[in-house]
């Protein structure tokens, strides 16, 4: 009898410590189905709420009149000085790359010889303080228009400021040179849309607009001299 009391007591134990681990067990998978499920919700909500807002120049003007944006210059500094929007605040997604190492040494000759001297690009690097300054600068429920001369730029620094928890971004798309003369008040040398253009391109251009004159002339002058010399040839039989 006391063979089958302690067996007894053994199984009732046995059966105790298998419902107290399962119940452990289920409470456990319990809380990381809703720790998934609260994680899940709470990044659906981000994506939601830091949609990134492609715009053309005309919405974007209402942005900042309206809405109250304000806007962000994400372009090097040889494109902000040449004209930027008054009164927006310079926040370059690259910087002007001055490392001296080997590899760097030999991009930047390279650069140098072609996009620098044809299209007056600087050599460049990304900016590793970008995010950090607009966030100095900004808090995460401000609303910043970021703006770059092609729309490229302005597009991944909307990205890296959405994955920092910024929730109200936007970017005019195609960039500054698809900005009308007048569309927003401007500071600098020249009108937004022609920022992006240096080097060896614009003075290219300006060759072509003299040698066409001079060539257009001289057309003219040859034009006018055969036709001077017609009339003196008809001239000449009609007396003879």
């Amino acid at each position: 009898m006391a063979s089958i009391a302690a067996s007894g007591c053994c199984t009732a134990l046995y059966f105790n410590s298998n419902m107290q681990t399962s119940w452990s067990v289920h409470r456990t998978l319990d809380a990381r189905i809703v720790s998934r499920k609260s994680l899940l919700m709470r990044s659906l909500r981000l994506r939601v709420s830091a949609e990134i807002n492609y715009v053309n120049a005309d919405e974007a003007k209402q942005l900042l009149a309206v809405e109250g944006f304000t806007v962000v210059d994400v372009r090097d500094k040889s494109q902000f000085e040449r004209a930027h929007i008054k009164s927006c605040y310079h926040a370059p997604l690259f910087i002007e790359n001055k490392d001296n190492d080997p590899g760097t040494i030999v991009k930047r000759i390279l650069h140098n010889n072609f996009s620098g001297l044809f299209y007056g690009l600087p050599f460049t690097k990304p900016n590793p303080d970008f995010v950090q300054y607009v966030k100095n600068q900004f808090s995460p429920e401000s609303k910043i228009l970021l703006v770059c001369q092609e729309g490229l730029r302005s597009a991944a620094a909307a990205r890296k400021l959405e994955e920092a928890g910024f929730q109200n971004i936007a970017c005019i798309t195609s960039g500054l040179q698809s900005v009308k003369p007048g569309t927003f008040e401007s500071v600098g040398s020249t009108e937004l849309q022609d920022a992006g253009k240096a080097g060896l391109v614009t003075i290219q251009g300006k060759i072509s607009v003299v040698l066409g004159t001079v060539l257009i002339c001289k057309s003219q002058q040859k034009s006018f001299c055969s036709l001077s010399h017609s009339k003196n040839t008809i001239h000449g039989i009609c007396a003879s």
